[in-house]
């Protein structure tokens, strides 16, 4: 276990555009309210951030710090957008006093002054107004050139920046085409001549806050039943305004899935659109594992077994229940549980050596979390964590406990991490079975240094290249990310 450093302000676990505002070209009705304090990245200059912040001041400083990780250091996120709860000054001003915690958005009346609220709404509405035009029309930017890291120099080469709205999975097929799910629903193949195809027959989304289309995983005999996974957020059939992380599987027939069925979902459907995980991982064996976050109800469900919410889940290929699971002859227990308290977990991924699945959270205000899962472990959340509230205030005073894992890394501040990947490739050269980490507050790869399963140094990747989403190793032995603004599918490509 190794902190950065020890600065208790951090990133906050999700990204508030997602809940706050409906993009034009999606007509996707997502939800928009401000929060500068739950957008409180760190109120402390985080040695691995990027910025100069030394001639900032003010409502500047505050936006820098504490909602540049969500919304971008350009204020990027708020470019012609429709303000669902109106752009007035009073408008946002209530909304981040109040805030919207069925979505995700904690009120903060009580953590930030009505002084300090109001200049902050000013600053944002003056400086997004008239860059918005300059925004739209500059090109994406350029990712030519030879990067140098520690150990390795590498060219990056974009396979599509097309991809609409926010790219979420990454799996490569057998033939090299990559599918990329996109939360609004979507699910698209890149193909080896990086052409977009859309592909049909994706299970019915429910799109709102966090929630959408999340991760996609191949059967590992793919060549030969076709099967794909999905992720996503699932409406209540008895009640819309309740939702779950689901799993569908289908077979990839031409450019559609087929025979689309549902093997798994979380019980109970909540009224929340926030922390729905949701990553899938194959282990060695055929099992796979399903991340599902706590939904915002911290202290209700992660640390109960009687429910799915908050937990890693094992299952087998078609959904069934692995007897030998940890609580499957446990009363009162969901029998898919592996391991529980857990928070929001955005990352998993399985180890190339050993065959472990290594699971990454995102924390609350700090605490982001690398755990190695093991049949049966407790991994602590709430009871035990290195994060604090949204507001600054404490909701354990406990970072360890008997019968609760440490975890193997955790940050803080925190970096918001999303996709992680260990490189399993020779390409790489001392890459070689470190761990990569897609960072969406500081628009990084994180590359975390192994020496087994201990972290020994890390090193910041493409740094402002993006809120980068997913980090996955291809079948092709290539190291491939998504990057948000605008959606970019790229390779790592290293220099021979």
């Amino acid at each position: 276990m190794a902190p950065i450093t020890s600065n208790r302000f951090f990133a906050p676990a999700f990204k508030l555009k997602d809940i706050f505002f409906s993009l034009k070209t999606t007509a996707k009705l997502v939800l928009l309210v401000f929060a500068a304090v739950l957008c409180s990245c760190n109120n402390s200059e985080d040695p691995e951030s990027p910025g100069d912040i030394e001639n900032l001041e003010g409502p500047a400083l505050t936006y820098r710090n504490h909602c540049g990780g969500c919304h971008g250091q350009d204020l990027g996120s708020f470019v012609e957008r429709d303000w669902t709860y109106g752009n007035a000054m009073e408008d946002i001003i209530q909304s981040i006093t109040d805030g919207y915690t069925a979505n995700g958005m904690p009120a903060y009346g009580s953590a930030l002054s009505a002084q300090a609220i109001e200049e902050l709404t000013n600053y944002i509405l003056t400086e997004i107004d008239g860059k918005t035009k300059a925004m739209l029309e500059e090109e994406n930017p350029d990712l030519s050139g030879l990067i140098t890291s520690d150990d390795l120099s590498f060219r990056l080469e974009t396979l599509t920046d097309d991809i609409p709205g926010i790219p979420w999975g990454i799996a490569q097929l057998p033939t090299g085409e990559i599918l990329v799910t996109e939360r609004g629903g979507g699910l698209y193949m890149v193909n080896n001549d990086k052409q977009l195809t859309e592909i049909g027959g994706i299970p019915d989304v429910a799109s709102l806050g966090q929630g959408g289309l999340l991760d996609v995983q191949i059967h590992p005999d793919f060549e030969n039943n076709s099967l794909v996974y999905l992720s996503y957020s699932r409406a209540n059939p008895d009640n819309s305004s309740e939702r779950t992380t689901a799993v569908a599987r289908g077979r990839l027939e031409g450019n559609s899935l087929v025979d689309v069925e549902n093997i798994f979902a979380a019980i109970p459907y909540v009224n929340s659109g926030n922390h729905y995980g949701s990553r899938l991982e194959f282990d060695n064996n055929g099992y796979l594992y399903v991340s599902v976050g706590d939904r915002g109800f911290r202290d209700v469900y992660p640390q109960e077994l009687d429910n799915a919410i908050g937990k890693i889940h094992r299952i087998h290929d078609d959904g069934q229940i692995p007897t030998d699971n940890p609580f499957y002859n446990t009363s009162g227990a969901v029998a898919s549980i592996f391991t529980y308290g857990t928070r929001n977990p955005q990352g998993m991924t399985r180890h190339p050596e050993t065959g472990a699945i290594w699971e990454g959270e995102h924390g609350p205000q700090g605490g982001d979390e690398i755990n190695i899962l093991e049949a049966g472990n407790n991994n602590g959340w709430p009871v035990i964590s290195y994060g604090i509230n949204y507001d600054g205030t404490t909701f354990t005073d406990l970072t360890e406990l008997d019968g609760m894992e440490q975890p193997v890394y955790y940050w803080t501040p925190s970096i918001a991490p999303c996709g992680m990947t260990f490189v399993s490739s020779e390409f790489y050269g001392d890459w070689e079975n470190d761990l990569f980490v897609a960072s969406l507050k500081f628009e990084y790869l994180h590359r975390l240094q192994m020496n087994g399963n201990e972290v020994v140094g890390h090193e910041r990747l493409v740094e402002g290249i993006g809120r980068v989403r997913d980090a996955e190793m291809g079948l092709d032995g290539y190291l491939y990310i998504a990057v948000e603004g605008p959606g970019r599918l790229i390779r790592l490509v290293p220099e021979q």
